[in-house]
């Protein structure tokens, strides 16, 4: 089969013939449909996080058809369109038992420590299949996958409840589906921070309340909009010093802030007047889990999460195409969102 594999850290990927991967008797081969191309996927280009042996099929967002099952498989079928879970864990530890698999301690990750989905077809746990109904496209299932996944996670941390508000910092890919999501959760208002005017229309029309924190300060503004008050849950997800204390100062008594951007800076924060005096917290919120994406799929089919504008192009697996597009987002010089469709 072909797939575009990274060969060595800081050089271009490049297109590989290589063995249709054998399965064992839990597993499935999936026949790979669509694979997202996310930031992340530059950053191990790059060598910026440690990676499984080279060389490996990066793509951690993907969705197919199930092409064979293990002889032991009862919850899929031949078939059957599914959207694959990207963490591999053992199910059998602590924290698989407890539903943390991210942190399992032999977790692995498809696209960065084994084998992912930039390629014709991939092997994984069946447990690691969730069904994809046909009312979602491949290429918004795969996307679901992430993304959507993370910012549903991060609510859920944040516990976020009917009747409360919510102000999400930074509304790319992540932050549009965390707006509409905690609508869908029931905030009765959800304001969007962010510095970019075109991606604040486009939280407006999934009825958040635009901040432009380039023209002002974005905890002034919400304060004065909640009367003083603050939000009931902020998310950050943008991974500055700058927004994540801003998170933390645009909170409610009892409030709490969720920390999703990756940040290697300490942060300031004044132990009474922000945390101890109003009884907030400050939660990690570390990737997502198998267990929650059900729901985000069927909300998805409802179209309580809107995917139709998600995917803004889609390529072959070519290998010169993907490249370019690891190129744009490590340049910043592009906001398209690419699936490959192998």
């Amino acid at each position: 089969m072909k797939a575009v594999r990274l060969t060595q850290i800081g050089h271009p990927l490049e297109l590989q013939e290589i063995p249709v991967p054998t399965i064992g008797e839990k597993d499935i081969l999936v026949r790979v449909r669509a694979a997202g191309i996310c930031h992340s996927d530059a950053h191990y280009r790059a060598g910026h996080s440690t990676m499984g042996s080279l060389p490996i099929t990066l793509g951690h967002e993907i969705a197919g058809i199930v092409e064979k099952i293990g002889s032991q498989v009862t919850n899929v079928k031949i078939g059957e369109r599914i959207c694959l879970h990207y963490n591999i864990s053992c199910g059998d530890c602590a924290y698989c038992g407890a539903g943390n698999e991210q942190f399992c301690d032999s977790v692995k990750m498809l696209g960065h420590h084994v084998d992912g989905g930039y390629a014709e077809f991939i092997a994984v746990p069946a447990r690691n299949a969730i069904s994809l109904p046909d009312e979602i496209p491949f290429e918004a299932g795969a996307t679901l996958m992430c993304a959507s996944a993370t910012a549903l996670h991060a609510l859920r941390k944040g516990r976020i409840s009917a009747g409360e508000t919510a102000a999400i910092f930074g509304v790319g890919g992540l932050g549009l589906s965390a707006v509409q999501l905690a609508k869908a959760m029931g905030a009765v208002e959800v304001y969007a921070v962010d510095i970019q005017q075109d991606k604040l229309e486009l939280a407006s029309e999934y009825h958040a309340v635009p901040i432009n924190a380039s023209r002002t300060d974005a905890v002034e503004e919400i304060r004065k909009l909640t009367k003083g008050r603050g939000v009931h849950v902020a998310i950050e997800m943008i991974g500055l010093k700058k927004t994540m204390e801003q998170a933390i100062d645009s909170l409610s008594n009892l409030g709490r802030a969720v920390m999703v951007g990756l940040n290697q800076q300490p942060i300031s924060v004044n132990a009474y007047t922000q945390i101890i005096g109003k009884e907030a917290e400050i939660i990690g919120s570390n990737d997502h889990l198998l267990s929650e994406l059900p729901l985000l799929v069927e909300w998805a089919r409802r179209g309580v999460l809107d995917t139709s504008r998600v995917v803004s192009q889609v390529i072959p697996l070519d290998a010169e195409k993907i490249n370019q597009r690891l190129d744009d987002l490590e340049k910043f010089t592009s906001d398209v969102r690419v699936v490959i469709a192998p």
